[in-house]
């Protein structure tokens, strides 16, 4: 375990710790008016086990993986996974205990005053070390075996990124490498003398699979000297491909381009939520928002107040998606021309409801009528499809599940106009690897951080 890891380990538990015990004082101090600390046997060994299933209930939610370089709203969902876990199994202890503790406190201050106490204190202490980082302490010394474009664009991520805490000392590679940007260090068989000259934590292999014992060669070497070893795929291998593991008495067999959204129960829970979710909406933002969004559109510019276009669906069914018009009324054109920067077709508050995503608010009709998910690929007009599907590697690929009103892509960057080719290529790649990665969680993470990227983000226009 590298240093990284164990500083984000251990600043997890003492902060879950401390607010626990805190959050529990405080909580009794409400109901009752005054502080009541510990003063029997009972009482330690009951604070003893609050710990206790918070940290069972921490480890069967897998709350301390390290998350560092990851999108803080992924930790805020393992949060309160493990909170829920929490209030059930100390409720049941309670309960079966016919404990008189309980009494002391409300469960529902206890936990909120808990999980906002070390939310907070979590994501400061991030920042902190996000900034170590940045600054170049406290990071990570790796080395990168293997120079292909897969590697190159990690190594360029690093060095974009350096609050991930990681810093690439250099490359191995059986050919020289020209190239003033990277340090070349040597060939394979050199690595022993590397590791002897300088502390490594991390070494990342990306081989092509072919070079199976030059892969072995590495992971030995490193196994000796106790160094952490990743083996790095390359792009295509990772979005295309969907790996399953099964055991088979001793023999590990492996399924390829099993969808986790092939499975009727996963298919049956993402319909549900989708439905429950767009009634929420109305229910809670819609039957007020939508009016007053619809009127502003008619007073701003005359016509129709929603938009109409027909982009693709599930199995490239054409559907007719809904939107609030966000440009003038004009004769329609014979081609189709993507929105750009400062767009004169562009109405004055099409470009605020377009900043902030608000004019896709009416799609969650399309979710109720069953041609949408509130999570998935975007969908994207008609004639951009036939263009794309004829350039892009697996791009209907992308049309084997139901198209979302907020995506995988769309969190990480890919929002707004598509310029070049590469775009809509990552755009693809970011597609096939939510529909070949997809789970819960991952649908709440990015239902949780397309709100915040609403208020921040500039990529559409």
């Amino acid at each position: 375990m590298n240093w990284s890891q164990r500083y984000y380990k251990k600043s997890q538990i003492s902060i879950d710790t401390f607010s626990l015990l805190l959050s529990l004082l405080t909580a009794i101090y409400i109901k009752n008016g005054a502080f009541v600390f510990p003063k029997t046997f009972l009482d330690f060994a009951f604070l003893l086990l609050v710990l206790v299933i918070w940290f069972v209930s921490a480890n069967e939610c897998r709350l301390y993986r390290n998350r560092i370089y990851k999108k803080f709203p992924e930790e805020i969902l393992f949060n309160t996974y493990t909170n829920l876990l929490f209030v059930i199994l100390l409720s049941a202890f309670l309960f079966l205990a016919k404990s008189t503790y309980g009494e002391l406190f409300r469960f529902s201050q206890f936990i909120g005053i808990h999980f906002g106490f070390s939310i907070i204190a979590k994501y400061y202490i991030r920042k902190r070390q996000h900034l170590a980082f940045a600054e170049g302490a406290l990071t990570d010394s790796i080395i990168i075996v293997g120079y292909n474009k897969t590697s190159l664009d990690f190594f360029n991520t690093l060095n974009e990124h350096v609050y991930y805490g990681y810093k690439c000392v250099g490359f191995i590679n059986e050919e020289t490498i020209n190239d003033s940007k990277i340090n070349y260090l040597g060939k394979l068989q050199q690595l022993e003398t590397i590791f002897s000259k300088q502390h490594i934590d991390e070494v990342i292999i990306s081989l092509p699979q072919h070079q199976q014992s030059a892969i072995r060669s590495c992971i030995d070497i490193c196994d000796q000297r106790n160094i952490r070893v990743r083996i790095m795929p390359e792009l295509q291998d990772l979005t295309i491909k969907t790996e399953e593991i099964d055991n088979l008495g001793l023999v590990s067999v492996i399924n390829l381009n099993e969808l986790p959204l092939d499975k009727m129960e996963n298919k049956l829970f993402k319909n549900l939520f989708d439905v429950l979710f767009s009634i929420l909406f109305f229910i809670v933002i819609g039957w007020w928002l939508l009016p007053i969004i619809a009127i502003l559109v008619w007073i701003d510019s005359r016509g129709n107040v929603i938009y109409k276009q027909e982009r693709w669906g599930v199995n490239n069914k054409p559907i007719i998606c809904y939107k609030f018009r966000t440009m003038q009324v004009k004769p329609s054109q014979e081609y189709f021309e993507q929105t750009s920067r400062n767009d004169p077709r562009v109405t004055k508050l099409g470009k605020i409801l377009r900043k902030f995503s608000l004019d896709e608010l009416p799609q969650f009709w399309n979710v109720l009528k069953g041609e949408m998910s509130v999570v998935g690929p975007r969908p994207h007009p008609t004639p951009m499809n036939l263009e794309s599907m004829k350039n892009v590697d697996n791009y209907l690929k992308r049309h084997i599940i139901k198209p979302g009103i907020t995506g995988w892509a769309q969190i990480n960057g890919c929002r707004g106009e598509v310029r070049t080719h590469e775009e809509m290529e990552q755009r693809v790649h970011f597609d096939l690897y939510y529909i070949h990665r997809w789970s819960f969680t991952l649908d709440l993470q990015i239902i949780l951080q397309t709100i915040i990227k609403m208020l921040r983000d500039q990529g559409a226009y």
